[in-house]
């Protein structure tokens, strides 16, 4: 072998072996960095809903499926339905144990615990859900809901929205007054306080237990969402007339709370995933339940034989009158709840005279009755 040729020999060689050893380090500085991508963080979320509610259950797990996917299956939630793992109305407690990172729930759920978090669903006769969004993310409502749950170790935010509610369904014909006394009806809330001053007896159930409490007598009326998820709930079933408007309910705000510490754990990209997640359900949601609405109210009246009826005017100005008592209430209670009750009106005496103008004229001019 020539002198050339054995030096483009040792050449190749050295060559092949310098490669093979950057390819060696490149693996092994690799290794840790896929290891890492491929590790996944799993939680918890427990719910107040039946699993695949039209609505919030569906919202629940629309959540879940977006985490998932936005963050590349890095990021995994397991979602346990009203009762899987603990009861409906005990995952503000899961969560602020640790026991699950987060649940999906309204506010008002927890009126016993600290009456001030009805606001942040909704309060009879308050902000229509734009509005409702507008003071959370613009008034200074989102400061005053986290300072609320602070003592508890919990996060909350918006995530999704049900929408403008209805008032009911009624086994029996509301004409007056004299029809409420007596009247044993679930509706959670400050609703539910203006009822029971009334003369009503409110009854405080989960959603899960509510057809067979009006089937059987448990319960003479119930109020729940909009015709979508009511419908899916079979009350029409039970009791044809169907009551609007939702006075206690002008707007549907979703929650997902969060273990604190947990999700301060969360890696900033993981948590910016899960937090976006629940936020742009806000619009879907509302998207989906009017739409939705539209037709299962359709369908309640064309082939379930249901009643829409208004309220009668002497019931309505009735539950006005007693709402703005016990709302004025609310903010006697401590100095945090005279503070949000007064952010609160605050807003909608900002955004009400606009809603006017741009909405309720809008669409009295397009409906003709202008």
């Amino acid at each position: 072998m020539s002198e050339k040729s054995h030096l483009s020999k040792n050449m190749i060689n050295r060559r092949s072996l310098l490669g093979s050893s950057v390819a060696v380090g490149s693996a092994a500085l690799a290794a840790p960095a896929i290891a890492e991508e491929k590790a996944t963080i799993e939680w918890k979320m427990v719910t107040s809903w039946p699993k695949n509610l039209p609505g919030p259950g569906v919202t629940a797990q629309r959540i879940v499926d977006q985490v998932a996917r936005m963050s590349g299956g890095r990021f995994q939630i397991r979602l346990y339905s009203a009762g899987e793992l603990v009861p409906a109305l005990e995952v503000f407690d899961t969560v602020a144990a640790g026991t699950a990172q987060m649940a999906h729930t309204a506010s008002f759920f927890w009126q016993g615990k600290i009456p001030a978090s009805v606001y942040f669903t909704a309060i009879p006769f308050g902000l229509l859900p734009h509005e409702h969004i507008s003071w959370i993310e613009q008034g200074g409502g989102q400061a005053l809901w986290d300072e609320l749950y602070a003592p508890f170790g919990l996060k909350p935010v918006m995530a999704g929205n049900t929408g403008v509610q209805m008032g009911g369904w009624y086994k029996k014909h509301i004409n007056g007054l004299d029809d409420l006394k007596g009247l044993k009806i679930r509706m959670p809330g400050l609703g539910g306080e203006v009822m029971r001053r009334l003369g009503a007896t409110p009854v405080s159930l989960p959603p899960g237990e509510l057809f067979q409490a009006l089937q059987s007598g448990v319960l003479d009326a119930t109020e729940f969402l909009g015709p979508w998820s009511d419908r899916a709930m079979g009350f029409q079933k039970v009791a044809k007339n169907y009551y609007s408007p939702g006075f206690h309910e002008p707007n549907g705000t979703g929650e997902a709370i969060f273990n604190q510490v947990a999700l301060d754990g969360l890696p900033e990209e993981l948590r910016a995933i899960v937090l976006e997640a629940c936020r742009a359900e806000n619009g879907r949601a509302l998207a989906e339940s009017d739409w939705e609405n539209a037709g299962s109210l359709q369908l309640l009246q064309e082939e379930d034989g249901v009643t829409v009826k208004p309220y009668p005017d002497e019931v309505l100005n009735a539950l006005r009158e007693t709402t703005a008592i016990v709302l004025a209430e609310t903010g006697e209670r401590d100095p945090l709840s005279k503070r949000i009750y007064e952010s609160h009106m605050a807003a909608r005496q900002r955004l009400a005279p606009w809603s006017d103008v741009a909405m309720r004229r809008f669409m009295a001019a397009r409906d003709g009755s202008s």
